[in-house]
């Protein structure tokens, strides 16, 4: 058998291990930046671009798609070549998908913090952003599928089934999730309104949570988990039946973010069922990976690399479990909008996809650069550093949410709510808080070990990556059919094409079922006749309030629970909802539900309260938006905006859109004659506008500063429906 001669590319391996961690360590500063501001929330005042509400998008894409991506490219790029004894397929697109994705990562770097965004979760990057990621993953499916069809190795081991799956899906989810129509330059607003706007989005995030942080990683578990034990994986069958299950059950999942909102019944139901069944696909792949262990647990003992993989795959385990937990609707009721969300998702990140990272960075350094780990008591001590960390984070995190749950929820003996004010709620769980920041404390700390560790053993090497020689039998041809003895899968196996439409036609079952009656069957979201349109100056005042991120702080979804109607108002109705691109119902309440504050305080709250809230209210933790007040509202886009949601069926009239600034006027200048009848506000604006005129500066005058279209905003919240009106017009529609 002629034996072919060929070089593994490990020069592309190092460059995303690189990046992996450079982007580990920022990503984790700035998450442990705002576990700080928990605790101290004026730290950057004055300072936009450093707020609270702009940094959080910025810290869960940096984790996301800049740390754990460029682990999964570096580990799918080392295992696919090995897999199949082949270079992969185009050295042109493996160095495209680096580079365009580290400047994808420093795009986002620099419009998050500036406030461009869509608010969708994990899906914050504006539209030019997603058409770039559409890019560089079909350059990325290219490269794989091209470097299948060359393949030295006829059968597909177990990992690239979860690459291809993980390919596919995460195609068709950013592609769906992303559809929207341009304002400008890095503005949209969504195709999708409302409830249809949460279902696409959610299952959007969870499938993201699915598809990005977990198919991809159980992939590289396969490969690198049996490589560090030097065991082989426990159960073919058993990978057999995860694979499948695991990738039709997930995608069902996403309605379980949504239980107890104006989502219609039936779907949520669905995303219910399908989520509990999910645990046990997810337990049979931990199973597998821990059980490939058997008989290697002397090494595991003293080989730091084994012991971040178990760890990651018991994370992987605890995760999997709690999360069909927390789709029950009784559990549901009580963790939703609490840090116990908080706590889960942090140890499936910290524990699965942190742990799995870094166990397979202390397994490929010293292997592509032909040398031993500088310091394995180092890797150890980072071991043990980081469990503590994960283990101080997550457990105060399910403290908080507890004791958040239970005092939302408690009544006294004459039918008022025990803690009425929603600010001691906060105040009680702040040490929480504290202990977080430690762990997080530790957990990065572990990482500049690694850093540290990782330095030492590449300066040390003396030596350069360099392309690896391999040789293998080429391919040979056989029947296109199944040969006596051949099992149905082991057939599949050397038939990637056919895999990958099986694999597609399992992830799109799910999506097609719940998405397209949501859409399409009117009767799902009942209209409300008195719901109108956002005011043009409502309109601005929203975009700010997704510019700053509010909606990661407050939700806008009361939930039919007594507490909730007590505390907040009627509950929220899907008809509510219809002219809202993007929805806004928010997933933690770190402040108030405001979907019902519409009238509720006094325009000069308001002011008062987003220049200085801990003057308003006492103990608050959110941080002052001072510049808010300070800046001008840039209105030169009003009835672009306007046409826009034209046309994505919101009906303003020609009019309207004409009178666009005649009508924000006549809005602002009514909120300003409200604002003035506060003595003390009165008196600011008079000696701010002498103060600058004496000093030769520009005067913006108040009305046209953003602090009056936010203010508009928050006002309308809620008033559109009047609960007497709305039950008879059910009534008359019935």
């Amino acid at each position: 058998m002629e034996m072919q001669q060929f070089y593994y590319d490990n020069k592309i391996v190092k460059k995303f291990l690189y990046a992996t961690i450079l982007w580990g360590v920022v990503g984790m500063l700035v998450g442990l930046i705002l576990a700080f501001m928990f605790l101290f929330p004026n730290m950057t005042d004055g300072v936009s671009w450093l707020s609270f509400g702009r940094l959080r998008p910025l810290h869960t894409n940096a984790v996301i798609f800049a740390f754990v991506g460029n682990a999964i490219f570096a580990g799918v790029y080392y295992s696919l070549q090995r897999l199949l004894k082949a270079r992969m397929f185009s050295d042109l697109l493996s160095n495209f998908n680096f580079w365009a994705w580290q400047l994808l990562i420093v795009g986002a770097a620099i419009t998050l913090p500036l406030g461009y965004t869509t608010s969708k979760e994990y899906a914050e990057l504006e539209w030019p952003f997603d058409i770039a990621i559409a890019l560089i993953w079909v350059a990325f499916g290219i490269n794989m599928i091209g470097t299948i069809l060359k393949r030295r190795q006829r059968h597909l081991y177990v990992a690239i089934w979860f690459y291809l799956a993980t390919f596919v899906t995460v195609a068709v989810l950013h592609i769906f999730n992303s559809l929207e129509l341009p304002v400008s330059s890095l503005k949209s607003y969504s195709v999708y309104a409302g409830v249809q706007d949460a279902l696409v989005q959610w299952w959007y995030g969870h499938n993201a949570v699915a598809f990005f942080l977990t198919t991809p990683f159980l992939g590289l578990m396969y490969y690198f988990v049996p490589k560090a034990a030097n065991r082989p994986v426990y159960s073919y069958r058993l990978s057999i039946v995860h694979f499948w299950s695991l990738i039709f059950i997930y995608i069902w999942a996403g309605p379980h973010h949504l239980l107890y909102t104006a989502l219609p019944e039936w779907a949520q139901h669905l995303g219910v069922a399908f989520s509990v069944m999910l645990i046990a696909p997810s337990w049979g792949g931990m199973i597998n990976g821990l059980l490939t262990l058997r008989g290697a647990w002397d090494k595991v003992r003293t080989d730091p690399v084994l012991k971040f993989m178990v760890v990651a795959i018991t994370g992987y385990g605890m995760a999997t479990f709690e999360g069909p937990m927390l789709s029950l609707k009784n559990v549901n009721a009580i963790a939703h909008f609490t840090d116990w969300i908080i706590a889960h998702v942090h140890v499936g990140a910290l524990a699965w996809n942190g742990f799995l990272a870094f166990g397979m960075i202390y397994w490929l350094i010293p292997r592509l650069f032909k040398t031993k780990l500088h310091s394995v008591g180092l890797a150890n001590v980072h071991f043990w550093i980081g469990t503590l960390g994960i283990i101080l984070y997550a457990l105060p995190m399910y403290v908080a949410g507890f004791t958040q749950a239970s005092m939302w929820k408690q009544f006294r003996p004459d039918g008022n709510l025990f803690y009425g004010n929603f600010l001691e709620t906060v105040t009680e769980i702040m040490p929480m808080y504290w202990m977080r920041a430690i762990g997080g404390t530790l957990y990065i700390t572990g990482m500049l070990i690694l850093v540290y560790n990782v330095i030492m053993t590449v300066v040390r090497s003396n030596s350069k990556v360099t392309d690896e020689l391999a040789e293998a039998p080429a391919l040979q041809r056989v029947s296109k059919r199944r040969v006596a003895g051949e099992g149905w899968h082991t057939w599949l196996e050397r038939k990637p094409v056919l895999l990958t439409i099986y694999a597609t036609v399992a992830i799109l079952i799910g999506g097609i079922v719940q998405i397209i009656p949501t859409i399409v069957v009117k009767s799902n979201i009942p209209t409300i006749s008195s719901v109108q349109p956002y005011t043009p100056l409502e309109l601005e005042g929203r975009d700010l309030y997704i510019r700053e991120g509010c909606v990661g702080c407050h939700s806008q979804m009361v939930r039919p629970f007594r507490s909730e109607v007590e505390r907040y108002g009627e509950y929220s109705k899907a008809g509510e909802f219809v002219y809202d691109h993007p929805f806004l119902w928010g997933s933690k309440r770190t402040g108030p539900d405001l979907h019902r504050v519409g009238g509720k305080y006094l325009d000069s709250w308001h002011f008062k309260h987003m220049y200085d809230p801990q003057q308003m209210s006492t103990g608050s933790i959110m941080p002052a938006y001072q510049w808010l007040i300070r800046d001008e509202l840039d209105k030169s886009m009003t009835e672009k905006k306007m046409e826009v949601m034209v046309s994505l069926g919101v009906p303003y009239t020609e009019e309207e859109i004409a009178n666009a600034q005649d009508l924000m006027n006549v809005q602002s200048e009514a909120i300003v004659k409200s604002l003035v009848e506060d003595p003390d506000l009165a008196e600011s604006f008079e000696r701010n506008k002498q103060e600058a005129l004496a000093a030769g500066e520009d005067y913006v005058e108040m009305k046209d500063r953003e602090i009056i279209a936010l203010i508009a905003y928050l006002q309308r919240l809620g008033t559109d429906i009047k609960v007497k009106d709305i039950a008879k017009e059910t009534a008359q529609n019935q």
